[in-house]
């Protein structure tokens, strides 16, 4: 079992905690770390790109000139793809870039990036954040006697919403909940920060 250290709310160690060896300390595969963020990059897209074909461009109702007998080319409309202003052909059309990695694979690229963050000593464990009212100052103030100043995902427990409204304006600051944890945010992030609840989620999932 790997030791991290286990922080209070107000920056002060009050211990150590074990992580899951099965999930923090496995040798990173960084093929599937690379697959899957492909794939979630790929999932964010929108896909609503569009152009108009003949049928969507306006006017051409009218044969420009008859069929024989002017010497020109035989033409049916002035919005055929070949005129200026006409249709665009094979241009691009809505549609969806998400697609999906098993389920294995997936699961094995998040113990990987959680596992770099472990062994880089860019994992924190706090014990709770809790907060009577919703104080964006107090939370950013609680990171910084973690010294922690750079890009940070904070990752909490169910229906703790207090603390992710604290830090919902925090810049430089993600806030997750245990059960979106995902390898994306993970590998984008300096640091990990995670209270003791939302951890004991993540490795009952992942265990």
């Amino acid at each position: 079992m790997t030791d991290v250290a286990l922080y209070k709310q107000d920056g002060s160690k009050s211990g150590n905690v074990s992580l899951n060896d099965s999930i923090f300390g496995i040798e990173p595969n960084e093929n599937v770390v690379f697959d899957t963020i492909l794939m979630q990059r790929a999932s964010m897209r929108q896909g609503t790109h569009a152009v108009k074909n003949r049928s969507a461009v306006r006017g051409g109702g009218k044969k420009p000139w008859r069929q024989k007998g002017t010497g020109r080319a035989r033409q049916g409309s002035i919005r055929s793809p070949q005129w200026r202003g006409g249709g665009i052909v094979f241009g691009p059309a809505p549609r969806s870039y998400a697609y999906h990695l098993p389920r294995k694979v997936t699961r094995l690229a998040l113990k990987s990036v959680l596992s770099t963050k472990v062994a880089d000593d860019k994992f924190l464990v706090v014990d709770a954040l809790a907060y009577d009212a919703p104080k964006t100052k107090d939370f950013s103030a609680m990171l910084d006697k973690l010294e922690v100043s750079t890009k940070t995902l904070v990752v909490l427990e169910d229906d703790n919403e207090k603390a992710m409204l604290s830090a919902r304006n925090l810049e430089n600051v993600k806030v997750v909940l245990a059960k979106g944890i995902n390898v994306l945010d993970v590998a984008n992030s300096d640091k990990v920060v995670i209270t003791k609840a939302a951890l004991s989620q993540v490795e009952e999932v992942l265990a």
